[in-house]
């Protein structure tokens, strides 16, 4: 592990990140586990996340979500990240990010790691382990619908994967269809799965027992009950797709209540409405601790907010393994003379 420093800036790139994750996937499993746990037992801090929005811009956004770790290698820092959804119609990612690492003795920054695929690791590593503890038939799909097709889906399928799961059938809906397109042609040449498009959401939505929602929607689109049976395993990754009366009816599972029921999510859309009591059937750290009985007379829903400890516990993981490979651009003097006097 590279020693957080008192007068330089260790600097890791994209490249490195995405060149490194391929052979993480398993650790970064270990890691988002362990860490979700840490969380639930008060081992870490995590306040709310900050929004900054444009007027003119009213799709774009960019948040910062500061943490800090405890155990025996504490750090804290921030991930600084942009979403900026018009960047697809150019071809480029919609999201954008930087991770700076703190020393937790000094508060000086030791770290600053791009961030994106820092993101997208974490968000896919939470819904795997989510789909693991939340499903009735092992890590086996019958059919597995993706809605929304774009950078986080694809990272979602790679851990799934990487985790074991099984899928007889894939089914990709996204409003673009060329990105529906990609990630068919991902998942049939590279993953080797059966795979096709799903035009008609309303038709493949109940008729999949794992649904994937990695979209940019702003508001609630998916309203009627009958589109989540029970028993279904509903990974609602981006938070605002579902109509506020389908999670009142649903099983919840958050990473964080209080930060959940914020920022107009489904949850919090329907907090509003009928107040917070029994609206959160568990924490994905309660599952990873003790496994529990779930109700099988209910869709089962994960929404995780995101929590800025994933990223700092993931980011570090990227960190060391690129110093082992000589990865690393250290910037010296970073902080300038440190002296007091």
């Amino acid at each position: 592990m590279l020693a957080p420093g008192k007068n330089h800036l260790a600097v890791v790139t994209g490249d490195t990140v995405r060149d490194d994750l391929p052979r993480l996937r398993r650790e970064i499993l270990d890691v988002v586990r362990t860490t979700y746990i840490q969380h639930r037992a008060g081992d870490a801090i995590n306040p709310g996340s900050r929004f900054l929005t444009f007027p003119d811009r009213p799709d774009a956004r960019i948040i910062a979500l500061p943490a800090a770790i405890g155990g025996d290698h504490p750090v804290a820092g921030m991930k600084w990240i942009s979403s900026y959804p018009s960047n697809t119609a150019r071809g480029f990612q919609r999201a954008s990010a930087v991770l700076i690492l703190n020393e937790s003795d000094t508060g000086y920054p030791y770290a600053c790691i791009e961030a994106s695929t820092v993101s997208a690791a974490r968000t896919a590593a939470s819904a795997a382990l989510a789909a693991s503890v939340l499903g009735q038939d092992g890590r086996h799909a019958r059919r597995m619908l993706f809605v929304g097709a774009g950078f986080i889906a694809r990272h979602i399928l790679d851990f799934l994967l990487d985790d074991g799961w099984q899928i007889d059938e894939l089914s990709v809906n996204d409003t673009s269809a060329d990105s529906a397109s990609a990630l068919v042609a991902y998942a049939s040449d590279i993953c080797q799965l059966r795979a096709g498009t799903a035009p008609d959401l309303w038709r493949a939505l109940p008729e999949s027992d794992v649904v994937v929602f990695a979209t940019v929607a702003r508001t609630p689109h998916v309203h009627a009950r009958c589109l989540l049976p029970a028993g279904q395993v509903v990974l609602h990754i981006s938070l605002r797709d579902l109509a506020p009366e389908l999670v009142r009816h649903a099983f919840n599972v958050v990473d964080d209540g209080e930060h959940c029921l914020t920022a107009g999510t489904s949850l919090h859309l329907a907090a509003e409405r009928w107040g917070p009591v029994g609206l959160i059937g568990a924490s994905i750290g309660e599952l990873l601790s003790r496994p529990a009985d779930l109700p099988g007379d209910r869709a089962r829903v994960f929404s995780p907010f995101g929590l800025g400890v994933l990223d700092l516990a993931v980011g570090r993981l990227f960190l060391d393994s690129a110093f082992r490979a000589g990865r690393v651009h250290l910037v010296d003097d970073f902080l300038g003379d440190l002296r007091r006097w």
